[in-house]
């Protein structure tokens, strides 16, 4: 008996959404529905701001541990600056993950109204040109999540705009990751089983073997995309705001194969998060008979976002 080949997830052309609008939203909504992930080429992100982004991450993990640590706040729950190897935990994991990070916020003005829950952003002194960088790298992330919320609200028979108020001064993060060289015996893995928090995630850094997806018969799926193509993956704010049509698919980056070991992996995920204020209750559309509403209870982003970052923990009770 021949085995059944291993499903694979879709590569989405994002440049056909243009003429294409509601084609490019069946496409994505339907690989979300059936993996909670997509890939997609084309996204409009510009090669050369990726460029720079890989070059000033590398530089900035090559420093020496005391000066980045500079930029660790303790208490802060991670949310700016710097995140030291080994602080993360997957929920309900028995090991950290062997990885550190750096997080890049929205910029807001002076006195803005989400101040309070948005901290000011951090900047190292080095690498030079590291501030702008990942300014410009925020905003087209920005942008390209714009772009597949709105494919994401046509797939929910949404207006196309429907997500931009919802997102609007949101608080999206940008994490620069580094997973160092691990050894060949190290019992934790760099990413425990987890779901992301946010509505969606897009990843830039997945060429490199690691990522895996839960499928639903309970087998790890690699996800592997072509070189500059990104990942993008259903988080929980999203799935509990469509009563898990567009489910939150657990996943991991598990440690290389011996020949890899000796390298370093580096990825840059962008976790698109609404605005603190945002009240996250099921879409109508999305509750039948067949399905009936799994959270009576609205819970705003932000208090939800807390009560995550405790859990894997980012934030101490």
């Amino acid at each position: 008996m021949l085995d059944t080949p291993q499903a694979q997830v879709p590569l989405l052309d994002m440049s056909e959404q243009a003429a294409d609008p509601q084609g490019f939203a069946r496409a994505l909504g339907e690989s979300f529905e059936r993996f909670g992930f997509a890939m997609v080429s084309n996204h409009g992100v510009p090669d050369d701001v990726v460029e720079r982004a890989w070059a000033m991450t590398k530089a900035f993990f090559d420093l020496p541990e005391e000066e980045k640590r500079k930029f660790f706040v303790e208490g802060g729950g991670g949310a700016r600056g710097y995140t030291p190897f080994k602080t993360e935990i997957a929920k309900g994991a028995s090991h950290v993950d062997l990885k550190e990070f750096w997080h890049v916020g929205r910029e807001l003005a002076k006195g803005h109204r989400f101040e309070s829950h948005m901290p000011a952003n951090l900047w190292p002194d080095r690498p030079e040109g590291f501030r702008d960088t990942f300014l410009d790298l925020f905003k087209a992330l920005d942008d390209a999540g714009l772009r597949l919320l709105s494919a994401i609200a046509l797939h929910l028979n949404l207006d196309k705009d429907w997500f931009e108020h919802a997102v609007e001064d949101g608080n999206s993060v940008l994490r620069l990751l580094h997973y160092p060289p691990v050894p060949a015996d190290a019992p934790e893995v760099r990413a425990g089983a987890h779901e992301d928090i946010n509505l969606i995630t897009l990843l830039l850094g997945a060429e490199e073997a690691g990522l895996e997806l839960l499928e639903k018969n309970g087998t790890w799926l690699p996800v592997k995309p072509p070189a500059g193509a990104m990942v993008v993956n259903v988080g929980d704010m999203l799935q509990r705001l469509t009563n898990h049509v567009l489910p939150s698919t657990t996943h991991r980056v598990v440690n290389p194969a011996p020949e890899r070991r000796g390298f370093s992996r580096y990825s840059m995920p962008y976790f698109l998060h609404p605005a603190p204020d945002f009240m996250i209750e099921t879409l109508p559309g999305t509750i039948t008979a067949d399905r009936p509403n799994r959270y009576e209870t609205p819970i705003s982003s932000h208090d939800y976002l807390h009560e995550r970052l405790v859990e894997i923990g980012l934030i101490k009770k």
